[in-house]
């Protein structure tokens, strides 16, 4: 399908002045983790590689206890809970990780956030605009922190990428493209559109996420999105074109079909800079004849995903939030947050997605 169509400009909102409240009182922050599955399994793995003085994990918990006992004895976790509801009542944590699978993030972060626990949610926040729009109204009403997990901000190379774009380097950023892409076909989660499925869930924010920082800020007034469906109805590979005020163009390509090589570029009139590999995580960058190398620390023991270690920089980023008081963050602020939500919402809508409703209740989620 191909059609403009004016993004619904009156839900996005200008990202406001971060709210503050009471910090966490000095001393490690102290980590629950929700969900004893494979991003939560790299989460603690990344934890591990920061000083003890400053990240602990306090306790984590799973629908089944059991599994929630094993993955406390493998990191050394003192607490594990067979409940969320449990998890949210122990009252000696600073901020909870929820890294559950995608119909449930609406209703354990509303969990979360109705206890007073700041949370950071794995992207995305959820299955859709109205999701996180309520996500971000209930964090805001409550005062309690919430962020959405895209790790790529606080990864050195993004830093250093940003620094470049701030420093006028490229000129006026003005093009971007980038195409990321994992055979991911036979992975459940993603192939089912009752577990949130599909690549622009999850994969398509990275690349929003990019597009939004560098050119725009805001929502484009236009996107156009192409896409094959799998057999199942998901949106199996994606492409696609966000044009933005000033003459800023994206073109962006998702896969969970092909292996694409994960780079992306952005290009001014004094210059480029590139990401060659991991868009979404990236160790290395391009720029004026030279690559800049920004290695991670080795993990503990292997891990799910690649570069999972660098989701330390995120855990590093809430602990600075919390310790300041911020109600959220300044450098992936909720308004962003929503912003992703409806271009997805729209992207999927071009490409005859239909967009699945979350589970009521937290205790019928899917498995983890």
């Amino acid at each position: 399908m191909d059609r403009d169509r004016d993004m619904d400009r009156d839900r996005v909102r200008e990202p406001e002045p971060p709210k503050t409240q009471p910090g966490h009182p000095p001393g490690p922050t102290r980590w629950g983790i929700c969900s004893a599955g494979a991003i939560s399994h790299d989460f603690v793995v990344a934890l591990k590689t920061l000083p003890p003085s400053e990240h602990t994990v306090a306790a984590v918990a799973a629908r089944d206890l059991g599994r929630a006992q094993d993955f406390a004895r493998r990191f050394g976790i003192p607490r594990a809970y067979g409940s969320y509801e449990e998890l949210a009542e122990d009252p000696d944590l600073d901020v909870v990780y929820v890294g559950v699978v995608n119909p449930a993030h609406l209703p354990t972060g509303l969990l979360f956030l109705r206890r007073g626990r700041a949370v950071l949610m794995e992207k995305p926040m959820g299955l859709g605009a109205r999701e996180v729009a309520q996500l971000v109204g209930t964090a805001r009403e409550r005062g309690v922190f919430l962020m959405e997990g895209f790790w790529t901000r606080f990864f050195p190379a993004w830093r250093r990428l940003r620094a470049l774009v701030a420093e006028g380097a490229l000129g006026s950023p003005l093009v971007l493209r980038g195409a990321l892409g994992f055979a991911l076909g036979g992975v459940p989660r993603l192939r089912e559109p009752g577990l949130g499925g599909g690549v622009l869930l999850d994969l398509g924010g990275y690349g929003l996420q990019m597009a939004l920082a560098l050119l725009g800020g805001g929502a484009p007034p236009s996107l156009r999105a192409h896409g094959i469906l799998h057999e199942t109805g998901v949106d199996e590979s994606v492409s696609v074109t966000l044009e933005f005020p000033g003459k800023g163009l994206a073109a962006l390509t998702f896969s969970m079909a092909a292996e694409l090589p994960g780079g992306a570029a952005v290009g001014g009139p004094r210059g480029w800079a590139e990401f060659p590999s991991h868009m979404n995580c990236p160790t290395e960058l391009l720029f004026g004849g030279r690559r800049e190398l920004f290695p991670l620390p080795p993990p503990s023991e292997p891990l799910n995903f690649p570069h999972s270690t660098g989701l330390r920089y995120e855990a590093q980023h809430v602990r600075e939030c919390l310790l300041q008081g911020l109600t959220e963050s300044p450098e992936m602020p909720l308004a962003e947050s929503e912003v992703i939500a409806q271009l997805l919402d729209e992207a999927r809508a071009q490409v005859g997605v239909a967009v699945p409703t979350a589970h009521s209740g937290v205790t019928s989620d899917p498995p983890e």
